[in-house]
């Protein structure tokens, strides 16, 4: 066919003289022609996945650091050593930027088209607990130059419909997902804590984009500027084009009010996981990234021989995510000799670096898990180590550790190092990042400063089971989960503030009077603060006695369903649902540990509203009730703290009026005791917990 313009007419495309036709090549062929472009005439094969093949990677730390030295962060082209931020804005970041494109990822064409937003759809939805408003987006890139391909990138925006101002956001890299549910793991999806946390997000298709292979590198946007024709040596690859089209969705975000685009952060795992990193490291407008489980290519040394090496990112399956120039450092026989990772001008501790001073997470999980060995974790944060001097630099913290990634170990799994702007966590999880969105928020929200959103105008019954959103809560359910597991507890504290404050690490005395109170009866707390009786219930239902089988279970809840705007009448419809939800607790206990005495405790006296205190005693009244003397017990206390008006006596609580003080704590501890006692015998003289 003549080159030409092509013109559509129905569905039938014409080429009109003016332009070439688009190359339809395979990957094959795409992958040989970059190979004759810079001169390779042979590669070295990747190494296998398959650790029964001939070629199976190495997994031996003896022999994975062939290439030990990297190159220096802060050290330019010249051997002058960067002391400065400006230094490094001026002189050292623009040198790693152009090593990055010239031989790794590539170069964005200066005659990128624009892209024009369209908003496609409206809907309203729900997630578990708030509603969102949701938008689909259609980015259509100006092809006029060249109609024979089209781009119309696909975005999907979600964003608390009870939002009272801009939102900070997320950009995923992926398809649509759901907005309500649980991951793998149980945690809620991460559209859902983001939205509980007041955050919103947009998922980013990159198939929209550009294709994930050597086949495609002739169309999407790639293919585009290059109207349809293969890509020169130092041309961008697929990371680099998805990396462009989250900041072409960036530019739409900052166009929208009900968006913070101060705080708009990428993520990605896996493949999109190098692209959520690549995007981060150029533009410089991004605040944050969640980088998961991204292996060679993303946060793993190319330097390192463990698993995935830079030869499988030379051959024909993978090439396509980087510049052609890349593929000389895979090169067995060239022109230019042989090559190796040892040659590459720069590494990935480098890509990690340019993210500075932004807020950066470097995620992944465990081989056991299916987070294969194959994406060097260690390699990973041996990379994460070296990129921190420059975060130091700039005037931010780092992961807080020694600055020699030659010796740098791992924490465990499941401990984080999350104090600084750079942050790694390992969790225990399989090829994902979900199990650690609810660390990566928790931190997140130390930085991004946003207002809470405003309380749901309608609350759930206190008998239905609601789960907590916020991060710290889903942490705490992960750890009380982890308790539950251990065994040994004779006695199970559940409740609130209340309940939680008195074996907490975060209120030493408190704990030291929990232990000379109750040492040598393996009592475990498992309260958590500001639950209401929806939260308990929930707890619950979902793991938190499973398998305990605890002899006595101490209850103290309700305080927070109460809250302080209730009617000084008592407000009987308000006083009958907590009853109903105290009540409902204690049924879920009595079927999950049959064999246990649940002792209850009565709410205990408020003075922060004196109001409330005729609801507080119908409540008590009703759960007075529930008790039958054997398996059932009630504990009230209320006439040690307070008097018969209510008010307290000096001393038994904090200036709060609300949580009780050492003194307070310990009347609670005198009443139970006997009854401990009575059940158990005397305690042990050694403490189990």
């Amino acid at each position: 066919m003549k080159s030409g313009r092509l013109w559509a007419i129905g569905s039938v495309a014409i080429l009109a003289l003016g332009q070439p036709a688009p190359v339809n090549w395979t990957a094959a062929d795409d992958h040989r022609n970059m190979m004759e472009q810079i001169g390779v005439n042979a590669l070295r094969p990747g190494p296998s996945g398959n650790e029964n093949a001939p070629n199976h990677a190495n997994y031996d730390e003896s022999k994975a650091n062939p290439y030990p030295n990297l190159p220096d962060v802060l050290t330019l082209r010249n051997g002058k050593k960067v002391t400065t931020a400006k230094m490094w804005w001026d002189e050292r970041r623009p040198e790693i930027v152009e090593d990055f494109e010239r031989e790794v990822v590539g170069r964005v064409p200066k005659n990128v088209p624009k892209v024009t937003w369209t908003v496609t759809e409206t809907v309203k939805a729900m997630s578990e607990l708030r509603g969102v408003i949701i938008e689909r987006l259609n980015g259509h890139v100006d092809n006029t130059s060249y109609p024979a391909i089209n781009v119309d990138i696909q975005m999907t925006l979600s964003l608390p419909a009870d939002a009272t101002g801009p939102v900070p956001l997320m950009i995923m890299f992926g398809r649509d997902g759901p907005i309500a549910g649980s991951s793998a793991n149980g945690d809620p999806v991460p559209a859902e804590q983001l939205i509980a946390d007041g955050w919103g997000y947009a998922y980013l298709n990159p198939a929209s984009i550009q294709a994930d292979n050597g086949a495609g590198l002739t169309k999407g946007i790639i293919g585009l500027t290059n109207q349809g024709q293969p890509r020169k040596p130092d041309d961008w690859g697929a990371l680099r084009a998805w990396a462009w089209g989250a900041s072409r969705a960036l530019d739409y975000l900052e166009s929208d009010s009900a968006v913070d685009s101060k705080y708009v952060g990428i993520e990605g795992v896996s493949r999109w996981g190098k692209a959520a990193l690549v995007t981060m490291a150029f533009d410089t407008r991004f605040a944050l990234v969640l980088v998961g489980s991204s292996g060679e290519g993303g946060a793993k040394l190319h330097r390192r021989n463990f698993g995935e090496a830079v030869e499988n990112l030379t051959g024909s399956g993978e090439y396509h995510w980087m510049a052609g120039n890349f593929l000389k450092y895979g090169a067995a026989e060239s022109t230019f000799g042989s090559k190796t990772a040892a040659d590459l001008p720069v590494d990935s501790h480098e890509l990690i670096a340019l993210c500075a001073p932004r807020l950066t997470f470097i995620s992944y999980g465990v081989p056991e898990k299916g987070d294969a060995k194959w994406l060097d974790q260690q390699g990973s944060y041996m990379a994460t180590v070296a990129a921190g001097p420059v975060f130091r630099l700039l005037g931010v913290k780092d992961l807080g550790v020694s600055d020699d990634y030659r010796t740098a170990k791992m924490p465990p799994v499941n401990e984080g190092l999350l104090d600084g702007t750079l942050a790694w966590r390992q969790h225990d999880g399989g090829h994902s990042d979900g199990p650690n969105w609810k660390y990566f928020l928790l931190w997140a929200d130390r930085f991004v400063k946003h207002p809470p959103l405003p309380a749901l105008a309608v609350e759930q019954p206190a008998s239905e089971p609601v789960r907590r959103m916020d991060p710290l809560s889903l942490i705490a359910h992960q750890r009380l989960l982890d308790q539950a597991k251990k065994g040994h507890t004779d006695i199970y504290f559940e409740g609130d503030s209340i309940t939680r404050r008195w074996a907490a690490t975060d209120y030493p005395e408190l704990l030291a009077n929990w232990n000379k109170n109750f040492s040598g009866w393996s009592a475990e707390d498992f309260g958590w603060g500001a639950d209401r009786t929806q939260n308990i219930l929930w707890r619950l239902l979902n793991g938190e006695l499973d398998g305990v089988n605890p002899k006595v279970i101490v209850l103290l809840a309700g305080t927070n369903n109460i809250g302080n705007t209730i009617s000084s009448d008592g407000d009987d419809a308000k006083v009958r649902d907590i009853s109903l939800g105290l009540e409902a607790i204690v049924r879920t206990m009595r079927n999950k540990a049959p064999d246990a005495t649940i002792i209850i405790t009565a709410i205990l006296p408020r003075n922060d509203t004196m109001a409330v205190m005729p609801a507080v005693e119908k409540i008590n009244s009703n759960l007075s009730k529930l008790a039958d003397g054997n398996k059932i017990r009630y504990l009230n206390i209320n006439a040690s703290l307070a008097g018969p008006d209510g008010k307290l006596f000096d001393g038994m609580m904090n200036p709060d009026k609300l949580h009780p003080t050492l003194k307070g704590y310990q009347v609670w501890a005198d009443a139970l005791k006997p009854i401990f006692t009575e059940l158990l015998g005397p305690s042990a003289v050694v403490n189990e917990r």
